[in-house]
């Protein structure tokens, strides 16, 4: 595409705003959702008034760990917000929007938070919360112009990536974000039957496993169990690289893009690890599996990273069904049951919610969005 194209086009994207942060802003918005109110068992009414916890009595137990992170997860929501109102609402106007909205949602948080026994709702959460919301807004009303305007990041877009491209790349983004969660297999997303399993027992008051009844009496051996993996990984990673692919221009660096989401995604798989169970198990997924799998998946992907979009998208596709159809189809790993017991989940317990719906969800919302229609005009 033409330089005076893309001009013209990033003219038009300033006037209507960035499709992106909103698309941002919902997914953003879905985690808070998930993370105050995980694990939504236990419904029922605690005859406590709903809006009780709006009060002056001083909480008796917290820590400044508990306050931190209360501030810090609404920071990036407030900010969402200005830039998604940006460019036609601004400054102050839009910080006080901003403000408001995040004190209704994190008011919508503890209320409801009173109809579930496992979680409390409390005056310094929400003023906590309400108070990181309006810190973002006022960072977002200083840098939306720099960010939406002037940034180097925004022509970059504009310049690499297709028109319609912006549900995609949030989809994308949530990818290295999905690593967080512990996982029986490297990038091994999407493990439904267990759980589904679990919940068949609850309800009929009987031992289900729907894994053994789609292979009844197998006994996997070692050598099965890296095969899997080797599968799974290799599958996993070129799904999620060539969703990336079928979001780009002729003129993108593929390769590089890719180097960069497949790097990310195992930074935050080490750092995660190294803090939830211990920092000398900071690769402890790093099998033999998982290995070959990666190689594997980095031959492939040296390949179908300039093959023509509709094929990437046909194969990300299928790569990423057949790793869904392995990862729920093999018995659960015993070596990653004992490595379980070493996690910590302590004061990360409910963020350890959300970012088990991200693991989880993830493949399912890149298989709705790569047979959407609308791909069709992604095709630069």
């Amino acid at each position: 595409m033409s330089d005076e194209a893309i001009s013209a086009e990033v003219a038009a994207g300033r006037s209507r705003g960035s499709p992106i942060v909103r698309a941002a802003l919902m997914a953003y918005l879905l985690l808070i959702i998930y993370a105050s109110w995980f694990p939504f068992t236990g419904w029922r009414d605690t005859g406590v008034a709903p809006l009780a916890f709006l009060n002056l009595v001083k909480q008796r137990y917290f820590t400044g760990f508990d306050v931190g992170v209360n501030i810090v997860g609404y920071i990036p929501f407030g900010m969402l917000l200005v830039l998604s109102f940006y460019p036609r609402v601004r400054g102050v106007w839009a910080v006080l929007l901003a403000a408001l909205i995040g004190i209704f949602t994190t008011g919508v948080m503890e209320t409801v938070q009173n109809f579930l026994p496992s979680r409390v709702p409390s005056n310094l959460d929400f003023v906590t919360n309400a108070g990181g919301a309006l810190l973002g807004a006022v960072l977002g009303a200083l840098w939306a112009p720099g960010l939406l305007d002037r940034s180097r990041l925004f022509k970059l877009r504009q310049r690499w990536f297709a028109p319609h491209a912006s549900q995609g790349l949030v989809l994308v983004a949530m990818w290295p974000l999905a690593q967080i969660y512990p996982q029986s297999y490297l990038f091994g997303h999407g493990q439904v039957l267990p759980i589904v399993s679990g919940w068949l027992s609850s309800w009929f008051d009987t031992d289900i496993d729907l894994v053994a009844m789609l292979r009844p009496g197998v006994t996997m051996s070692v050598e099965q169990y890296w095969l899997s993996e080797t599968i799974i990984t290799a599958c996993g990673m070129t799904g999620a690289a060539l969703t990336l692919m079928c979001l780009v221009r002729r003129g993108a660096p593929r390769f590089w893009l890719m180097i960069a989401l497949l790097g990310s995604a195992l930074a935050l798989k080490a750092f995660a690890s190294s803090l939830l169970f211990r920092p000398d198990n900071a690769f402890v997924w790093v099998t033999p599996g998982a290995e070959g799998g990666f190689l594997i998946g980095m031959i492939m992907l040296s390949g179908l990273v300039f093959a023509p979009q509709v094929a990437q998208r046909r194969l990300a596709v299928v790569t990423l069904i057949l790793a869904l159809v392995v990862v729920n189809t093999i018995p659960v790993n015993p070596y990653f049951s004992s490595t379980l017991q070493g996690w910590v989940q302590g004061k990360f317990l409910n963020f350890n919610g959300a970012a088990w719906f991200l693991s989880l969800s993830w493949p399912f919302f890149a298989l709705w969005f790569l047979l959407l229609p609308s791909h069709k005009l992604n095709r630069q």
